[in-house]
């Protein structure tokens, strides 16, 4: 019971790490439009959170032999799992941020970040409810 509980807000937990992830990366993006030869990085979500929620293994993950072994970073968290952002138009000085396109990620992810958060109160507020009801009886 408790584990169909937690697998939920697990999912979501994991997903709202990834959408803070990405913004980092949005936000380091517009932060570098004016540096020459920037090249602008994004992740592929879907694919990351299927590697965060252990549904696809991770490329380049390391086997666990042992409880106690510290499993390295990978997938979209690492810098392998970062792809490079197509460039959509060419400018002089090699940068390849597109600062509309970047606006509409950060707005995009940002409304999904903030639903991923009220999701996940919801889910424990309804958890917390369950369990002063539970009290009271």
């Amino acid at each position: 019971m408790l584990n169909r509980l937690t697998q939920s807000m697990d999912f979501q937990a994991q997903a709202l790490s990834l959408r803070a992830e990405r913004q980092r990366l949005i936000a380091s993006n517009i932060a570098n439009a004016d540096t020459p030869g920037y090249v602008a990085r994004d992740m592929n979500f879907a694919q990351a959170l299927k590697e965060a929620t252990g549904v696809v293994p991770v490329a380049g993950q390391m086997a666990v032999t042992e409880p106690g072994h510290i499993q390295p970073t990978a997938g979209a968290r690492s810098e392998a799992g970062l792809a490079y952002a197509l460039n959509s138009q060419t400018s002089l000085d090699s940068n390849t941020v597109d600062m509309d396109r970047e606006r509409a990620s950060f707005a995009e992810n940002s409304v999904k970040y903030e639903a991923t958060l009220r999701f996940l109160n919801s889910q424990i507020k309804n958890v917390l409810d369950a369990m002063k009801g539970a009290n009271q009886g």
